[in-house]
């Protein structure tokens, strides 16, 4: 094999407050059947090292205290690793990590990378974990140092050796291959679940090894979209994808009906990574109240404060947007929904010039119609309603059934007996029961606001 690889490994801080930093850097230089060179030191990572990342590794703040700081290592590794292809036991942690410290100093690094992880699984089929330790075990290869930079990068160029000389089906240049999306791919997911993943309507669900739900969301497209979170550089999404093991998924026909079963799925289930997402920002919560001159007021405030919130909000941006929507929509003065506050003049710059309640020109109580309208509007009302969306198939159809305002669920019936039914209420045989809360009404308000306009721009 005519290539070099680097062969890293690297111990950090940990996923502290400020970050993972890097406390110490092993890099063997390999040749596919021998070690060349190698380099290997400890690093300060000008932060405290949390007690129990000095329990794993034995690395102490003592010990990195005179060690010096990545800056003065980086044209070392960057040399070292210079025209190779990076290798490591997770490879996108090590190499993403390393990636960070050189862009913290203005500069961009590229390798090549292949994941012995993914490599074993491919070539040593049918071990129960493929943890460093558990295939070093089951291979006999000797660690001298766990959890120490140079003690795993050893045993990981050993592993990657015997790799190589039973890589009969040229599987390593497979992974090279810069068509495949094996060096993308979370190192503990199997390739062949992302391939049958379909590409439709419906709602996702990433397992940790113990099966554990720890993410769920929704997708047009859902192979797409999944793809898509191998991908993105952020913190939080590359923890998610290191700890994927396992994906499943639930077709719904239709991008309505998989925002309704991600919403029910995430109240039941709370997964870590959706809890995280939720905790990003306080909640909003949308109320009325009526001034002295009779005037009805729409107006938000952190949710803990509303007593009985109309509807709720994760960002006071989401909340101002729908605001002004209202205003555009009912004919709504800007000033009396808060979206302007100490002025004499009704003017937002969203939207157009107020001409009525502010300007005298309309009682308080001809203002107040439209204000109530608006409120209903936020809801799904009092109607039985049956909307109808494209099915998993061409033979069914889908819908979302709300009888006396309340959603009762969703379902699947097909074509031909859904023209026998004749009033919402013979739905409910067919539905799978859900849960109605705010959060759902909100979506379902939404969609009948977006048919609405469809409606009235077509009769136009």
């Amino acid at each position: 094999m005519d290539k070099l690889f680097s062969i890293v490994d690297i111990e950090t801080t940990g996923n502290g407050y400020k970050g993972q930093k890097i406390t110490e850097i092993s890099i063997f230089l390999f040749d596919g059947k021998q070690v060349i060179d190698e380099f290997t030191s400890l690093v300060n990572p000008e932060q405290n090292i949390p007690p129990f990342i000095t329990n794993l590794t034995g690395i102490d703040n003592a010990m990195i205290r005179s060690a010096p700081r990545f800056y003065e290592i980086a044209k070392k590794v960057a040399e070292f690793t210079q025209d190779t292809i990076f290798v490591a036991h997770n490879v996108n942690f090590d190499y993403n990590i390393i990636q960070d410290e050189f862009k913290s100093l203005g500069f961009d690094f590229k390798r090549k990378k292949l994941c012995t992880v993914r490599l074993s699984r491919k070539i040593i089929p049918g071990l129960q974990s493929y943890s460093l330790g558990n295939i070093c075990s089951a291979e006999n290869i000797p660690i001298n140092g766990r959890h120490r930079a140079k003690g795993d990068a050893e045993a990981t160029t050993e592993l990657f050796r015997r790799l190589i000389e039973r890589d009969n089906d040229f599987t390593i240049n497979s992974f090279l291959n810069p068509r495949s999306r094996q060096a993308t791919l979370p190192p503990l997911l199997d390739k062949k679940t992302v391939d049958n993943l379909p590409e439709s309507h419906g709602v996702y669900y990433f397992k940790n090894v113990s099966k554990e739900i720890i993410y769920i969301g929704k997708a047009n497209n859902i192979k797409q979209r999944v793809i898509s979170h191998f991908y993105d550089k952020k913190k939080r999404e590359i923890n998610l994808c290191l700890e994927t093991a396992a994906i499943s998924y639930t077709k719904t026909g239709s991008e309505l009906l998989a925002l309704l079963l991600e919403s029910s799925e995430i109240k039941k289930v709370f997964p870590k990574y959706n809890r995280a997402q939720r905790r990003s920002s306080e909640a909003i919560g949308l109320f009325s109240y009526e001034d002295q001159k009779g005037i009805l007021h729409l107006a938000y405030n952190r949710l803990k404060l509303v007593p009985n919130p109309i509807t709720k909000y994760y960002s006071i941006a989401e909340c101002r947007n729908h605001l002004e929507y209202l205003c555009r929509e009912f004919e709504l003065c800007p000033k009396y929904c808060h979206l302007q506050t100490n002025v004499t003049t009704c003017f937002h710059y969203q939207i157009k010039e107020c001409k009525g309640i502010c300007c005298d020109e309309e009682s308080a109580e001809n203002y107040n119609i439209r204000v109530i309208d608006a409120i209903k509007s936020v809801g799904i009302g009092a109607e039985n309603v049956v909307i109808k969306e494209n099915g998993r198939n061409e033979n069914e159809i889908g819908f979302a059934l709300i009888l006396d305002g309340i959603y009762r669920g969703f379902g699947y019936v097909e074509k031909q007996h859904s023209e026998l039914l004749e009033n919402p209420e013979e739905f409910q045989f067919f539905v799978n029961p859900q849960k109605d809360n705010r959060d759902i009404q909100r979506i379902l308000a939404s969609h009948l606001r977006k048919i609405e306009r469809l409606k009235n721009h077509e009769n136009e």
